[in-house]
C-alpha cells in the first residue's frame, strides 16, 4: 500500500473559517480585548505563521485558548504534479482522511488558484471527473481558505516575490450546494485587510442545478464573477450531459441568470466544453449563438479544450477545426467568446482526476 504520512484526527475547527467579524466574536468571549481580533487577522494573513506560538505580540492565555480552540492549518499535501506549463495539482488530505484537489495556474495576469468546495460530487455530469466519486461531504469554509494559503505557503518558503492574486471556485463539487461555507470564504481571502483579493478577481462556477441560489447570488454585497456551467444550448442535449438539467432546465436557469444581470449589471461567463462529435457542431454553435445573442452585452462564452478522462470513453476532444468553425459562428453572430488557454494538459488535468487516481490506488493496494 502506498504509504501517506499520518494526519491530524483533530476535530477542533481551523481557525481559517472565521470571518474577521466572527474572530472579534470569539476574542471577546475569552474576555480578551477586541483589537486583538485584528493582530491575529494580520499574523494569520499578511504574516502568514504557521502556528500560534508565532504570534509574538500576544499573551501566552490568548495564544493558550487559540491552541485550545482551533487548528491552524487542516490539510497535509499527499501528492503534487507539475506540468512543464508551470501548473501544479496538488491532492490535499483532510483530517479525516478525506482527498480534495487544488490547482495553481501561471497565468499573463498573475497566480490563479482553483480551489475545490466538496468531498466529490453528485451533480452527475456525464463527462466531469469530479463525479466518479460520489459527495461524501461539504468542504467548510477554513478547509477552502486553507488550500489559498497552502499554495501561497510554497512561495512564501521560498521567498519568492509572488502571490495569489486570482482565485476561481471551479474545482470539486457545486459550491452553491456548499452556499453558507463557499461565502465565509469569499469575505475571508476577500477583506483588505488579509489577503486582500479583489472580488473581481475571483469567479465562482455553478451548474445551475438551484436557479433559486444564482437570486441568492446577486443580492451578496461583493462584486465577485459569476460563472456558469452550460455546454449544450438546448434541453435535450444538455439533459444527456448534466442531470441537474432535468430538474433545472435552460429555460429556469435563463431567468434566473437575466434576474441576476438585471439585478448587478454584471457579466456572466459561459463555460462551454467541446466534446466530439457531441456539441461541437455548425448547428449547435448557431442555437448557442441564438440562446446568448439577446443577453450578449452581459455574456462572455468561454469554449474550453476536453481533457479526456479515462472512465468516460465515449467523449473525445473536438478537432482544432471544429473549435475554430463554432468560434466563427459566434463571433459572426456578435457573441463575445474565446478559447480557453490549456493547463497542465500533461498531468491529471481534468477536475477530479488525481483525487480518484490515487483513492482507487488505494483501494487496490
Amino acid at each position: 500500500m502506498r504509504e501517506i504520512l499520518s494526519t491530524s484526527t483533530e476535530t477542533s475547527p481551523t481557525i481559517y473559517g472565521l470571518t474577521i467579524d466572527k474572530l472579534t466574536d470569539w476574542v471577546e468571549s475569552v474576555d480578551e480585548k477586541k483589537f486583538r481580533a485584528k493582530q491575529i487577522w494580520d499574523w494569520l494573513y499578511r504574516q502568514r505563521v504557521q502556528t500560534f506560538e508565532e504570534m509574538t505580540n500576544l499573551s501566552v492565555r490568548i495564544i493558550d485558548k487559540l491552541n485550545e480552540n482551533f487548528i491552524m492549518n487542516p490539510l497535509q499535501q499527499v501528492v503534487v504534479q507539475e506540468s512543464a506549463d508551470g501548473t501544479v495539482k496538488y491532492l490535499f488530505m483532510l483530517p479525516d482522511h478525506m482527498m480534495i484537489e487544488t490547482v495553481l495556474m501561471r497565468q499573463s495576469y498573475g497566480l490563479s488558484v482553483c480551489v475545490t468546495t466538496q468531498v466529490g460530487c453528485n451533480m452527475g455530469c456525464t463527462f466531469c471527473a469530479s463525479g466518479i466519486l460520489k459527495k461524501e461531504r461539504d468542504v467548510t469554509a477554513g478547509e477552502i481558505v486553507a488550500q489559498i494559503m497552502l499554495v501561497q505557503k510554497y512561495f512564501d518558503e521560498r521567498k519568492l516575490d509572488e502571490r495569489v492574486s486570482h482565485i476561481v471556485v471551479m474545482g470539486i463539487g457545486e459550491p452553491f450546494e456548499n452556499y453558507n461555507n463557499l461565502m465565509n470564504f469569499l469575505h475571508i481571502v476577500n477583506n483588505d485587510n488579509g489577503l486582500a483579493i479583489g472580488a473581481r478577481h475571483i469567479t465562482v462556477s455553478t451548474c445551475g442545478f438551484n436557479p433559486k441560489k444564482i437570486r441568492e447570488f446577486a443580492h451578496e454585497d461583493l462584486q465577485i464573477n459569476l460563472a456558469i456551467s452550460l455546454h449544450a444550448p438546448n434541453n435535450e442535449l444538455r439533459s444527456s450531459l448534466m442531470r441537474v438539467n432535468r430538474n433545472a432546465p435552460l429555460e429556469r436557469l435563463f431567468e434566473a441568470i437575466d434576474y441576476y444581470t438585471e439585478t448587478t449589471n454584471r457579466r456572466v461567463t459561459y463555460e462551454y466544453i467541446m466534446l466530439s462529435g457531441v456539441n461541437d457542431s455548425s448547428q449547435v454553435a448557431q442555437e448557442l449563438a441564438d440562446l446568448i445573442k439577446p443577453r450578449n452585452k452581459l455574456s462572455y462564452v468561454n469554449l474550453i479544450p476536453y481533457n479526456p478522462v479515462a472512465e468516460y470513453i465515449k467523449y473525445e476532444r473536438s478537432a482544432k477545426d471544429n473549435v475554430t468553425k463554432f468560434y466563427d459562428i459566434l463571433k459572426k453572430n456578435g457573441v463575445n467568446c474565446v478559447v480557453r488557454q490549456e493547463h497542465g494538459a500533461d498531468i491529471d488535468a481534468a477536475c477530479g482526476q488525481l483525487r480518484s487516481k490515487n483513492i482507487k490506488k488505494e483501494v487496490l493496494a
